[in-house]
């Protein structure tokens, strides 16, 4: 009577194990001789710290909508002002034009600093220490002063004779110095994350690029840039975002048109601070959220043939078998067609 009952026990604690067994078998998992099915191990740390982190989280919301403080109703009112989406208009204005003369200028940068010439070699290095070395305020207040310093430009024969003259600050504008002083200070850190993605490049795709007949020109316009790019675009759109928020200091030019100065101008004509402050964060974290979103667009797009995780996944059980067949059929007929050949 014992026997059966043990018997009988010990298949009932066999049935569950009987069963996962088929539903992973079902599932197109292999199935493994004397599989360990152990359950995953109960660790409370995670959901002590997600109740923590949501606790905090709901105490800075109520403070948020609590807060007299932060005057939400201001807020509101100047989120959309003339002046304020104007100053939105001019920051896009300056944060496109830099990116755009300093990507031209690093990609420059980047090649000269992998020249053989020893003089393209030393003016990128110096180009790239100097540019870095100083900050980024101080070499706007530089090219404020550009008419100062250099009050006449002209065209002319070295230390001869002068064709064609200008005057410097009809020349440099307020916004003009503003984007060439944020495009100059931008490449030096570009420069890099190019040299980067391009030494990451297998030398051999270059070599054989070269044997193929192509010029160096056109190496790397078609083999090595857009294998870098894959590496060169998640830094380069951390940078985007970085110099979005660095034209915040373009008042050192002085350029007195983008988000910052307008919301600080409109804050000290209605002595309300907080909400204006509020208003430009608000307006940086849409844009910087559009920035961020494009960027995993590109990054995707660079990154084909390169990460195939995402194709692994999408395929369920009996498109991986297939697959498998596939391939093990091609291997079996790229066989025979090697056999014929060497016979």
């Amino acid at each position: 009577m014992s026997t059966h009952a043990t018997n009988g026990a010990a298949d009932s604690e066999k049935k569950p194990a009987a069963a996962r067994a088929a539903s992973k078998s079902a599932q197109g998992a292999p199935d493994i001789p004397n599989r360990v099915d152990a359950l995953p191990q109960r660790k409370p740390g995670p959901i002590v710290a997600a109740i923590i982190v949501a606790i905090f989280a709901a105490q800075f919301i109520h403070m948020l909508v609590t807060n007299e403080n932060l005057e939400w109703g201001v807020v509101w009112t100047y989120l959309f002002n003339e002046h304020v989406l104007s100053g939105v208009g001019w920051t896009l204005i300056l944060t496109v034009a830099s990116m755009l003369i300093a990507i031209v200028l690093a990609i420059l940068l980047a090649v000269m600093r992998k020249s053989s010439n020893v003089v393209l070699r030393g003016v990128s290095w110096f180009y790239i220490w100097f540019f870095r070395g100083t900050p980024v305020y101080t070499q706007l207040v530089f090219w404020g002063l550009i008419s100062v310093l250099i009050p006449k430009l002209s065209i002319g024969i070295p230390f001869g004779p002068e064709f064609w003259t200008w005057d410097t600050a009809d020349v440099f504008t307020a916004g003009r110095a503003a984007v060439i002083g944020l495009a100059l200070n931008e490449a030096a850190y570009l420069a890099e994350i190019v040299r980067a993605g391009l030494e990451a490049v297998d030398p051999g795709q270059r070599e054989a690029a070269q044997a193929l007949g192509m010029g160096p020109g056109l190496i790397m316009r078609r083999i090595i840039l857009p294998q870098a790019m894959r590496i060169i675009i998640p830094p380069t759109g951390n940078e985007v975002i970085g110099m979005l928020k660095t034209t915040s200091l373009v008042l050192a030019v002085p350029f007195t048109l983008e988000l910052q100065y307008v919301t600080n101008s409109l804050a000290n004509r209605v002595y309300k601070p907080i909400p204006l402050l509020i208003v430009a964060a608000l307006w940086y974290l849409v844009i910087t959220s559009i920035l961020m979103f494009l960027q995993s667009k590109l990054e995707k797009h660079f990154g084909k043939g390169f990460d195939i995780r995402g194709e692994v996944e999408q395929i369920g059980p009996s498109d991986s078998t297939e697959a498998k067949r596939s391939e093990a059929s091609a291997e079996d007929r790229n066989d025979v067609l090697m056999t014929g050949l060497n016979a």
